[in-house]
């Protein structure tokens, strides 16, 4: 535990989920998951390329901005160019929901989250900083979090939570329902594989423990851009999670046929002027650095 800090505590997360992607997507045929071909162990691989981008290059900016106030010049070199190569998954069309499948495209943001992985390794440990209050919210927050998540924790292995107690009656998983309100598909409410719904929570848990590590010294625009990213990235992890629950366990029941906007990609929309709104709030209040 000694070396265990924040930002490795993220990469054991980004490395749990990639695993139980490539298992899942290598053994389960592409009928039975969602916008991808083929299947075996080249799939697999393909669809772990594609979460590299979306969402662990974003998260790997984050990691990045933490890391900055630690590394020497060369390094802070290399992880500028590391965040450049992350940012190109924003670009329209670099990852599409349509068709998650990789594309040679999709290297380059790998390239750059490999990059800040070397550069976690390279720095070396954290100083420890002593358990505070706030720390207590950020436990209670990304648990109830995790809560919503397992339907989506349960399809990531390849599961529905149909045959476990309590959990059956809670969550709507197996059941063939429509896929959307007026469409003719029919599909279990929580197909198996990776949702967007995990990888909301996988950015918002990132954010609540990266937030522990806000720099405190080093150049001023890491330190003003280190705050808005990770409290952006909580906002927009929250918000894709919303939507993918709010369809999943509620329209699907029939309550409503209403929909939470999708919210995956930036556009000008009330949905993303909240998540602006709130995730500047979060990096001008929560996510204020204090000195340890």
């Amino acid at each position: 535990m000694s070396r265990l800090d924040e930002a490795r505590a993220v990469w054991l997360l980004v490395l749990a989920d990639a695993v139980a992607i490539w298992v899942t997507y290598a053994r389960l045929p592409a009928t039975q998951l969602y916008n991808v071909t083929g299947t075996g162990f080249a799939a697999g691989a393909s669809r772990v390329l594609v979460e590299l981008n979306f969402p662990v290059a974003l998260i790997a900016i984050g990691i990045a901005l933490t890391l900055f106030e630690r590394l020497g010049r060369r390094a802070r070199q290399l992880d500028v160019l590391a965040i450049g190569l992350c940012a190109v998954v924003v670009w329209p069309g670099v990852v599409r929901q349509s068709n998650l499948d990789a594309r040679w495209i999709n290297a380059v943001p790998a390239v750059g989250a490999g990059i800040v992985v070397a550069l976690t390794l390279a720095a070396g440990p954290a100083p420890r900083r002593r358990f505070r209050r706030a720390d207590w919210a950020r436990i209670g927050i990304g648990a109830a979090l995790v809560v919503v998540s397992l339907p989506w924790l349960a399809a990531e292995a390849g599961f529905f939570l149909d045959r476990v107690p309590i959990l059956c009656r809670i969550f709507l998983t197996g059941a063939v329902r429509p896929e959307q309100p007026g469409l003719p598909a029919f599909l279990p409410a929580v197909h198996h594989g990776h949702h967007h719904g995990l990888d909301g929570l996988l950015l918002a848990l990132a954010s609540l423990l990266l937030s522990r590590r806000l720099p405190l010294e080093g150049p001023r625009a890491a330190r003003v851009a280190t705050p808005v990213w990770l409290g952006l990235m909580l906002a927009y992890g929250v918000a894709n999670m919303a939507n993918d629950a709010w369809l999943e366990q509620v329209v699907k029941r029939g309550w409503t046929t209403w929909l939470v906007p999708s919210m995956l990609e930036p556009r000008l929309s009330a949905g993303w002027a909240l998540i602006v709104v709130a995730g500047l709030a979060i990096a001008a209040t929560a996510y204020r650095p204090r000195s340890s």
